[in-house]
């Protein structure tokens, strides 16, 4: 945070404590600065007899907006000597006022000193918790129930440390409605694709929704939990890596593709990790890519084995997998903000040479036309999904291609573990026919929202990057900046207002775009 952002930053923090703990309850309280953290914490667990033990240790360092996106136990790089004091702490913590049940008693651990300091102690099973029953193969849902009933703890501390040696490691990834890309901004829709990695006694999955569920503004953004165990660290996150591929969700965007990046990055892997790690690594995490030709190729042929009737065809004619001679073209347009071509306009034309052969021409802005001959393709189809196997010279790839009806003209593909979103666009891609001039003369709302505040004023004057307003959607406040330099001409909304997505917040004067 900059130091001028510092009082709007205390008053909408102070907002927030006010109306989750009333009056009196947003009183500033200043602690220790920790330059490098690790927010490393303890499960905890007491019985009715006076024992406790810990199962071991969570690093949930990797987070944003202060919350958690991935866990881990072991933590990585952390001596027995800091491991086994963290426990005694822990432990002490919970016998000292006399606990019951399951406990997770929380550190910040300074990565520079090697000094831990106790935050705060949450007196439940947390989201993560299956994380320490993967590295202790225990239930911790049943031990509740058991030491309810007055049962002793069922493992001793001994036992415990002895399964934590034998097990490995295990990580936890929370699947969030969100888009990283765009500062983890929460996004809500129904899931029209969802197809999850499979399970067994190593990959876990926690999951609140299913196919065709709707995931709205209203709750939390956390769909699911995926949680993997490896004989060790190198081995869990290459599990976690290969088990996002297999992770499909179309209707709204997730942090899956990020999850991926996570797992490549060299930090990561070498456990270098603290609360700042994202915005540390964040030109890595979020390095443009360019979507490569056989994508592209591929959606053209997933759409065209839909077989829409020719009145349906966006472009005219049909293309159809029974047939040779016949021609078709489609142009896309990438709806991925990482994509380091983001705005071009990439044209695909597909010929059809026999049943199930074709030939491609790729046509991008600066680069030379390129031919792919010979493509072997064989499509399923079934609703708004096609599942192609397709043979290119030199290589096999098995695609997903899926058409969101509530998004028109949207395509996802998925395709070597990987998601491309596109969109088909006309032939004729003109600004102003698009309305996109006029978009850009207005702010609008990035998702369903209640409007929390406006921090400007009709005739006010803003720079680029200036708070216009104030939202809340899934628990989260967001601040909605002005995306360039204007006069605000009108505010659409006033505070208490719900919006659905897209809903225009603040107009500029004419001249804003100019």
């Amino acid at each position: 945070m900059e130091e001028g952002e510092f009082l709007q930053q205390l008053k909408s923090a102070r907002a927030e404590a006010r109306a989750s703990f009333g009056e009196g309850g947003e009183v500033m309280l200043v602690e220790k600065y920790i330059v490098r953290p690790r927010h490393v914490e303890v499960q905890v667990f007491a019985d009715k007899h006076g024992n406790c033990v810990a199962l071991g240790e969570r690093d949930c360092s990797v987070q944003r907006r202060h919350q958690k996106i991935l866990e881990e136990s072991p933590a990585p790089n952390l001596d027995d000597v800091t491991r086994l004091d963290l426990w005694d702490k822990a432990r002490t913590a919970a016998l000292a006022v006399g606990y019951v049940g399951a406990g997770t008693v929380e550190f910040i651990l300074d990565k520079d000193s090697g000094e831990f300091y106790f935050m705060e102690m949450n007196t439940r099973l947390q989201v993560e918790h299956p994380v320490s029953e993967m590295v202790t193969g225990t239930d911790l849902v049943e031990w509740q129930f058991r030491v309810a009933a007055g049962e002793i703890l069922p493992l001793t501390q001994k036992e415990i440390v002895q399964r934590i040696q034998e097990r490995g490691a295990a990580i936890e990834a929370r699947i969030y409605a969100e888009s990283p890309e765009k500062g983890f901004l929460p996004d809500s829709g129904t899931l029209v694709h969802l197809t999850a990695p499979k399970t067994d006694e190593d990959i876990r999955i926690d999951a609140g929704f299913v196919e065709g569920d709707t995931v709205t503004e209203a709750y939390d953004g956390m769909i699911a939990k995926l949680i993997v165990r490896g004989d060790d660290r190198e081995t869990a996150i290459r599990k976690m890596e290969l088990a996002l591929q297999n992770y499909e969700v179309v209707g709204l965007s997730t942090n899956i593709e990020f999850l991926k990046r996570l797992c490549k990055s060299p930090a990561f892997i070498e456990g270098d990790v603290e609360t700042g790690f994202i915005e540390k690594w964040k030109a890595e995490l979020f390095d443009p890519i360019t979507v490569k030709p056989e994508v592209y190729v591929q959606a053209a042929l997933g759409i065209s084995a839909s077989a829409p009737t020719p009145a349906e065809l966006p472009h005219g004619g049909s293309l159809g997998f029974g047939h040779s001679g016949v021609e078709r073209s489609f142009f896309f347009k990438s709806l991925d903000a990482l994509n380091e071509k983001e705005d071009e306009v990439v044209e695909v034309q597909i010929f059809q040479k026999d049943n199930q052969l074709f030939d491609a021409i790729i046509k991008r802005k600066g680069e030379e036309t390129q031919t792919i001959e010979n493509i072997v393709s064989s499509p399923t189809s079934s609703s708004s999904k096609t599942t192609l196997t397709t043979f290119f010279p030199g290589a096999r790839v098995d695609t997903v291609v899926v058409q969101d009806p509530n998004k028109d003209n949207k395509i996802t593909v998925f395709q070597h573990g990987g998601k491309t979103e596109l969109v088909l666009v006309s032939p004729t891609w003109y600004e102003k026919a698009l309305g996109i001039k006029e978009a850009t003369a207005s702010v609008v709302a990035p998702m369903p929202c209640k409007i929390l505040k406006n921090e400007v004023k009709e005739g006010d004057k803003v720079a680029k990057g200036a708070p216009l307003v104030v939202i809340e959607s899934m628990k989260m406040e967001t601040v909605i900046r002005s995306p360039q330099d204007g006069v605000v001409k009108r505010l659409a909304h006033k505070e208490g207002d719900k919006c659905k997505a897209g809903t225009v917040l603040v107009v500029f004067e004419e001249n804003a775009t100019e």
